[in-house]
This record gives structure tokens, C-alpha cells and sequence, in this order.
């Protein structure tokens, strides 16, 4: 065993140094001191705990909550050659029974468990039987009712440690704790005179970025792509099988994750993302992933969450190598409607709280990143200029006078109703339900018929935001108490101005790799690494995290010393791997000119300047591959270019009569109701049309739709 915490870290971790407040942690550790650690998402949490373990004598029960981060740590635990096992519901009999087996022989340094195992009388006496040197507490915030994913087993936990002949050392650790919530872990947990390292929440290689699109799911197919690992939350499961399907029959590589599917579902699904097998994973927000995959690029919330903490938790997913990576919040005011209620439905005090608190985050005109650190404690004093806000500031729009006429409507209404009747009485339209309540002989009726829907919705929805306005528990809408002040213009209302125009260049994008980082040889390298990964049958990022990849394509180690100065490269990976990528590496040196050994390949960029081909129109290339079979989507791959640029193209031939054939894959029904809008609107403005049709029916559709209208029904 390695003489020094550094030299045990660097055998099995591969890390030459510590992260701040990591080797202070496991110092009080070994001294047999409780602690609680408060370290951001990717901040190193696991070390600090794993390390002391494998130095302490005796056993360290870790307490995770989800089965999939228990598989994920156990599997990265082993491949550095660490005696690790979890017991969860997934596990055969006749391998529970063998971990019972090397538990007696003490034979395991670290056993996950589920805190609602610990509630089995059998299992604890079991386990009471064991030399137990340190019991870790992972993500302990679930131990606290004010927090945002309280679970009452987690309370339980020191009920086992008291059932134990010999105390533990007690280690907590989570990654979104305010100030409350980590007195309430020390209480709840019955830590001794615990210390506690809390680390700065910062993390300074992803960009927070909130849009607000005039479409979302327009605004989100600009950001995915089939190359990077994408995470995208929704908050229902009906959404998140939405997006799902459509981004399976749009070509993407997807998966799904929801607590509907069954165990094998999700297994199957989580392990085709974290081996490579698919880019993009969907999740709902509540149930969550606990899938430490360390490259994944982006992280988008198609939703707004319910609440700051969980939103920063699993937008920390994200760029966990320390890579630049991106947490894309898609806005929608619309969003606080279904979330308030949904609150209004549950038994949570504390819920309409950091509701509102979320609700500030996504209306926020200042730099995200320090309204999250102040949040959560921290007093940081300058801009970060690295997310939305500081790369782009937002404008504010004065909408009292609006406002003012929302209300009067609403009390002229009398009744709760929903907000598409009170836009359809704002805008004037002779739909059946307005004209049977006598809403077209109200003095507000049309008052706003200059005004589109979503603009209303916009201008509503911060209404309810403000508490101006209210939601019952059936959906309906009423003014609130507070409403008089803006009624009698003593308070004032804004929102966010919308620029349309900007939407592509917010659509931000993953930075480029350092120009020092060798491209060519990455990539070969990446090949190397999913080889190895199939045949282990191990995720690729297990064997080697991307940053590693790219601290070998930087370095070219020449040598098995060198390899092992690679961050990330212990020496168990070293010997089993250095074999693999050296000779790799000696290849490309020899092969490749010096003069290259920097320069990056260029990569086709996922929005692509259109340019014509000599001697013949760009949009007619389409046309002809159009012609041959293709659909928009092969014709994209095939030419580099978007299938929004595809569609355009098609578009223009459709006008202009030069297409032969297309049909639309779009469902019937849905064709039938775009149809009939265009038969009654025309084709000029798609954007009349979309807004006379279902909020689920998306662009894309009205413009496949249109094309097939042009070439078919015209």
C-alpha cells in the first residue's frame, strides 16, 4: 500500500493532485471525525470517500439513492481494481449470495446499498456482523424535508448507525445544499461535532444559457446533434415519450428514461447512452438519472424545473471531464401555469417557494451563474461572461397597459376560466364557447385583437408569476388581491423582450477543443477506446474519460512512464492499457508530419453556410436527391447540410414545380387539421397558420405538410 495519500490517488485514481477541499476531507476522515461536504456536481465527491476507504481496515457502507449511480461508481470502482459491490433489486440471488460470501471473508472494501435496505431488520443484523469502519452518506440532502428530494428512508440511517457495537466514522456529502438544509443534515444524520468543507458551487466550464424561443421544439433541434452526449429533461412523462418518438423518427440516436418504463426498460436504455449506442437520452425531471457520465456536452431543459437546486444538480451533469460544456434552459412562461398546478395538487410547504425562486432564475436579466452562487451562499463580485445574459443582454418590455386590459377582461368574465377562452375574448375571435357565455358583447372584447396569442400567453403567464393572477386547482384562472395595484397603475409590469432574430446565434454551441489538442489522433484514439470498452463490456468513458483522450493526443507519450503522467492514468490502467494507445500514438508520430501534429480537422458545423455548387443551384442538388427517394432528413446527412436548409430547398422547388413527388410523414390527422388551415390562410405566413393549430403541432410538420401541399393539392 502507497506510503502517501497523493501515491494512493495516483495508483488508483490516476490524479496527480488533489481538488480543493478533497484532501482536507479524507485527512479528517482517517482521523475518525464525521464531516459534511458540500461540492458541486463533478466536483469530486466520490473520491473523498472512496479514498479513505481503501486505507481504513474494515468495511464502508455507502448509502446511495439510485440503483443506476450504485452500477456506475461500482463499475468504475473495479476497473481501477478496487473491491467494490452493490446490493440492489437488479442483482440476481446467486449473486447476492456471492457478495454475502466475500462480505464474511472481508473481502469488499465499499457496498452500495439503497437507504431503504438498511430498513430491513435481517439485512442490518447482517451487516451489524461486519467490521464497519465509515458509513457515507451520498447525496444527503434527500435526508431533509426542506430540501428538494426528500425521502423519508434517508431518515432512518442513523437508526442503523445506532444498532452498531462500534460507532462509525459518518461522511455526508451532497452537491446542492442551502444554508438550512446542511443544519438539518447534521441533525438528521446525529453527526458528532461534524466539519464541514463546503467548496465553491461554481462551475466555470459550463455556460448557462435560458432562451426563450418562440418554438421550442424549433430551438431544440438546433441545438442536438448525432455526435455529442446530450441529456434533455422534461417534466412529464407523456412529454418526455413525445420527444422521444420524435426525435427517433427524426434519426437521432435516442433514449428515453422515465419512472413509467420497468427496471429492464430503463437499464437497457441507460446503458445504451453511457456506452455510446445512443448520443441523446430524455428524462423527466423528478425521477432523475444518477448516471455519472463524465463527456456528456449539454444538458437541456425542454421545461422549467420546480426548482433551482435540482436544476443546477442536473445541469451539472454536464461537462463533468472539466470540459466546456452547456446547461440550455428552453423557457416558456407557459411552464409556471403547469408547475404551480401541479404544487397546488401536492402536500409540500416549501414547494411554491423555490418555485418562485426558479421562476426569478429564468426571468433573471443579470449573469445566471451568480444568481445561482448567490443562492446557495456564495458572494462572487464580477459578471462570469459566459452565460446568456452576459454574452447577450436581454432588453425588458413595460407591459402595465397590457396588463391592465387582461385584468378588466378577467373580471368582466366573472368566472375561472382558462387562458384560451380569455385570449379568444382579448382577441376577438367568434369561436362557439365565446359567443354562448355572450363574451362578444363584453366592452374588452377584441381589445387586444392587435396583439397575437403568444404574446398574451407571455404577458399571462408573468402575471401568474408575480401572483397577479391565480391558478385553481382545475386550471382556471382568477385576480388576486394583489392585482389592484397594477389596476390602478400604482406597480408596474415587465417582461422579457423576445428577439426572434436572435434565436440562432442563442442556439450556443459546445466550444472547440484546444487547437493544442491533436484532432486526427483523438479521434484515433476514441476508436481504440471503444474497442476496448466492447470487449469488457464497460462503458468507453470507464476506460478512459475524453479528458484523458485528449491530455494523450496533446502529450504523446512516448513511453509506459510518460503514459502514466497522462491525467486520469493510474497505474492499474496504465499496465492494462499503455499496451493499447502507445503503439497508436508512435504510429501517428510516424506517420504525421511535425508540422501537423497541431492542426485541427476541419468538422462540418451543425448549422452549415449554404454554398451553390458551380454551375448549378444549390436547392436543385436537393431536388434531384428529393426525386431519387431521399427524404429531407438523408438528403441532410448526405450533404452536410440542416434539414431545416433541406426543407427550404424543397420548398422553393415545390413553388417553383420543379418536384415530382413528396409525401409527408406526418400522422393523418395532423395533416387534415394543417390542410385545412392552409385551404382557409394561404401559405404565405406559416406563422398565422401555427397559431390557429394545437400548441403539439410543430413547425416542422406545417413545412413538411406545406411541401406536400404544394406538390399534391395545389
Amino acid at each position: 500500500m502507497p506510503t502517501t495519500l497523493e501515491s494512493v490517488l495516483q495508483q488508483y485514481f490516476g490524479y496527480g493532485h488533489f481538488r480543493p477541499g478533497q484532501k482536507e476531507i479524507i485527512t479528517t476522515l482517517l482521523a475518525k471525525q464525521d464531516a459534511l461536504g458540500v461540492l458541486p456536481t463533478g466536483g469530486g465527491k466520490s473520491i473523498c470517500y472512496q479514498l479513505p476507504a481503501l486505507i481504513m481496515p474494515g468495511l464502508t457502507v455507502v448509502v446511495s439513492p439510485l440503483i443506476s449511480l450504485m452500477k456506475d461508481q461500482v463499475d468504475t470502482l473495479q476497473q481501477q481494481g478496487i473491491a467494490a459491490a452493490y446490493l440492489n433489486s437488479t442483482i440476481s440471488e446467486g449473486d447476492f449470495q456471492a457478495i454475502i460470501a466475500q462480505l464474511n471473508q472481508g473481502a469488499i472494501k465499499l457496498l452500495y446499498v439503497a437507504p431503504e435496505r438498511l430498513e430491513n431488520n435481517g439485512f442490518t443484523e447482517f451487516l451489524s456482523r461486519q467490521n464497519i469502519a465509515m458509513v457515507a452518506v451520498d447525496e444527503a440532502h434527500c435526508v431533509s424535508q426542506w430540501g428538494f428530494d426528500f425521502r423519508p428512508s434517508y431518515r432512518n440511517i442513523h437508526q442503523f448507525v445506532q444498532q452498531l457495537s462500534q460507532r462509525p466514522v459518518i461522511a455526508a456529502f451532497t452537491a446542492t445544499a442551502t444554508t438550512v438544509v446542511q443544519e438539518d443534515i447534521v441533525k438528521q444524520l446525529h453527526l458528532r461535532e461534524p466539519k464541514v468543507f463546503i467548496n465553491s458551487f461554481d462551475r466555470p466550464n459550463i455556460k448557462f444559457s435560458v432562451l426563450e424561443p418562440a418554438n421550442r421544439d424549433s430551438a431544440l433541434y438546433k441545438l442536438i446533434n448525432h455526435d455529442e452526449a446530450i441529456i434533455i429533461y422534461a417534466n412529464t412523462r407523456k412529454q418526455v415519450d413525445k420527444l422521444y418518438t420524435d426525435l427517433r423518427k427524426n434519426g437521432y440516436a435516442t433514449g428515453r428514461y422515465h419512472a413509467g418504463m420497468s427496471n429492464e426498460e430503463r437499464l437497457k436504455s441507460q446503458d445504451a447512452f453511457i456506452n455510446d449506442e445512443t448520443n441523446i437520452i430524455v428524462a423527466t425531471n423528478a425521477f432523475g438519472m444518477g448516471i455519472d457520465k463524465t463527456d456528456v456536452r449539454k444538458v437541456i431543459h425542454y421545461n422549467l424545473p420546480k426548482d433551482l437546486e435540482s436544476y443546477y444538480q442536473e445541469a451539472g451533469r454536464s461537462g463533468r471531464d472539466s470540459l466546456p460544456s452547456e446547461a440550455i434552459l428552453l423557457y416558456k412562461a407557459q411552464d409556471i401555469m403547469t408547475n404551480k398546478f401541479l404544487i397546488a395538487q401536492s402536500n409540500d410547504e416549501m414547494a411554491q417557494n423555490r418555485l418562485d425562486i426558479m421562476i426569478q432564475y429564468a426571468n433573471f436579466t443579470g449573469c445566471l451563474r451568480n444568481f445561482t452562487l448567490r443562492y446557495f451562499g456564495e458572494k462572487p463580485s464580477e459578471p462570469c461572461g459566459n452565460c446568456s445574459n452576459c454574452v447577450d443582454p436581454v432588453q425588458h418590455l413595460d407591459v402595465t397597459k397590457e396588463s391592465q386590459m387582461i385584468l378588466s377582461s378577467m373580471l368582466r368574465m366573472k368566472y375561472h376560466f382558462g387562458m384560451t377562452l380569455i385570449i379568444d375574448v382579448l382577441r376577438g375571435s367568434k369561436n362557439q364557447r365565446v359567443l354562448e357565455n355572450h363574451f362578444d358583447q363584453l366592452s374588452t372584447y377584441g381589445l387586444m385583437k392587435d396583439y397575437s396569442t403568444q404574446q398574451i400567453r407571455d404577458i399571462i403567464s408573468a402575471m401568474v408569476a408575480h401572483g397577479y393572477i391565480g391558478v385553481t386547482e382545475h386550471r382556471g384562472l382568477f385576480v388576486t388581491a394583489s392585482a389592484k395595484d397594477i389596476l390602478k397603475g400604482q406597480q408596474q409590469l415587465t417582461i422579457k423582450q423576445r428577439n426572434y432574430q436572435s434565436e440562432n446565434q442563442q442556439a450556443t454551441r459546445t466550444h472547440k477543443r484546444s487547437t493544442a489538442v491533436n484532432s486526427d489522433l483523438f479521434e484515433e484514439l476514441r476508436q481504440v477506446r471503444a474497442e476496448l470498452a466492447r470487449a469488457e463490456s464497460v462503458p468507453a468513458y470507464i476506460v478512459f474519460s475524453n479528458k484523458s483522450l485528449e491530455d494523450m493526443a496533446s502529450s504523446m507519450p512516448r513511453n509506459y512512464a510518460e503514459f502514466l503522467q497522462v491525467e486520469g492514468v493510474g497505474t492499474v490502467k496504465a499496465e492494462k492499457y499503455a499496451g493499447h494507445f502507445l503503439p497508436v500514438i508512435e504510429n501517428y508520430q510516424t506517420q504525421t508530419p511535425p508540422n501537423k501534429y497541431h492542426s485541427e480537422k476541419p468538422k462540418v458545423s451543425a448549422v452549415v453556410s449554404e454554398e451553390k455548387p458551380q454551375g448549378q443551384a444549390s436547392y436543385l442538388i436537393s431536388v434531384e436527391l428529393a426525386n431519387e427517394g431521399l427524404t429531407p432528413y438523408e438528403i441532410a446527412i448526405e450533404r452536410g447540410f440542416t434539414e431545416t436548409t433541406i426543407l427550404k430547398h424543397l420548398t422553393e422547388a415545390a413553388e417553383e414545380g420543379e418536384l415530382e413527388e413528396f409525401k409527408a410523414d406526418v400522422p393523418a390527422t395532423v395533416k387534415r387539421q394543417i390542410k385545412e388551415q392552409f385551404n382557409k390562410i394561404g401559405t404565405s405566413s406559416l406563422s398565422a397558420v401555427k397559431i390557429e393549430l394545437p400548441e403539439e403541432i410543430s413547425y416542422d410538420e406545417i413545412k413538411y405538410v406545406l411541401i406536400d401541399y404544394l406538390v399534391n393539392d395545389r
